[in-house]
């Protein structure tokens, strides 16, 4: 299993986070985001607590506030979506601040940004407490199909090489002079995405041919096998199992 190295959204640590086995951890944070998705919007409490869980496990597995925020930036594209919705989704509307806007779609902001915002939480804690490659390992681990975690090795180990590849194109175009100003320039640039697609493509043959001559048959050799107790089945539990009562609740309410 390749992509051994650490991505940076990884934080080393050593906490009780950090060494639970990575397959407790994915089933843990898959659970947790079924139950936020599974909530009724207007159980507006049940989410505060969810967001609790996420406050007590991050601060468990040491990781800062900030650390955390500065990774929930890429939820930005699905927030400015979220605002427009109370202004183009017709219904019943209301007045705030001199703006008529419509009720649904203020629930509708409402249920995308609070499930969103916690869906990703749990993604940015899981990444910042598990390696990639434990994380592969885990998916593995959970019977995930072989060749689903093949790609998805294959996508972390080479998406660097082809980053790579890509700004040694543009040192290349910029030390002759290139500098990209208009649209006038977007046909040089179509084709430095096509000369980076070949040079991807031949690569990923020349990979594959060395693999089977190294007796590659369509299945990578586990080199680490993960297990985990029940003592550590217990511990993962601990976010889904509150999040699930909190839900029911949030039904019964």
């Amino acid at each position: 299993m390749g992509a051994g190295h650490a991505h940076r959204l990884y934080r080393h640590g050593h906490s009780p986070v950090h060494r639970l086995p990575p397959h407790c951890k994915l089933a843990a944070v898959c659970c947790f985001v079924l139950v936020v998705v599974s909530t009724p919007r207007e159980a507006v409490w049940a989410f505060a607590l969810y967001a609790v869980l996420l406050a007590a496990v991050a601060a468990v597995a040491r990781i800062p506030a900030g650390y955390l925020l500065k990774r929930l930036v890429v939820e930005v594209p699905f927030v400015a979506f979220a605002l427009l919705m109370p202004f183009f989704v017709p219904g019943e509307r209301t007045e705030f601040l001199g703006l008529h806007l419509s009720v649904a779609g203020l629930w509708g902001a409402w249920n995308v940004l609070a499930k969103g915002t916690l869906g990703v939480a749990a993604s940015v804690i899981l990444a910042s407490t598990t390696e990639l490659r434990a994380l592969l390992l885990g998916l593995q681990r959970l019977r995930l199909p072989p060749l689903l975690v093949q790609i998805a090795s294959f996508m972390i180990r080479y998406g660097d090489v082809v980053t790579d590849e890509m700004r040694r194109m543009s040192v290349a175009r910029r030390s002759r002079g290139f500098e990209a100003r208009g649209v006038r320039q977007w046909g040089v640039l179509a084709k430095s995405a096509g000369a980076l697609f070949i040079r991807s493509y031949e690569r990923g043959e020349r990979v594959h041919l060395a693999m089977v001559s190294r007796g590659y048959a369509g299945t990578m050799p586990v080199i680490d096998e993960v297990t985990a107790s029940r003592t550590q089945w217990a511990y993962a539990a601990a976010l889904p199992l509150p999040a699930l009562v909190v839900c029911a609740l949030g039904w019964a309410l």
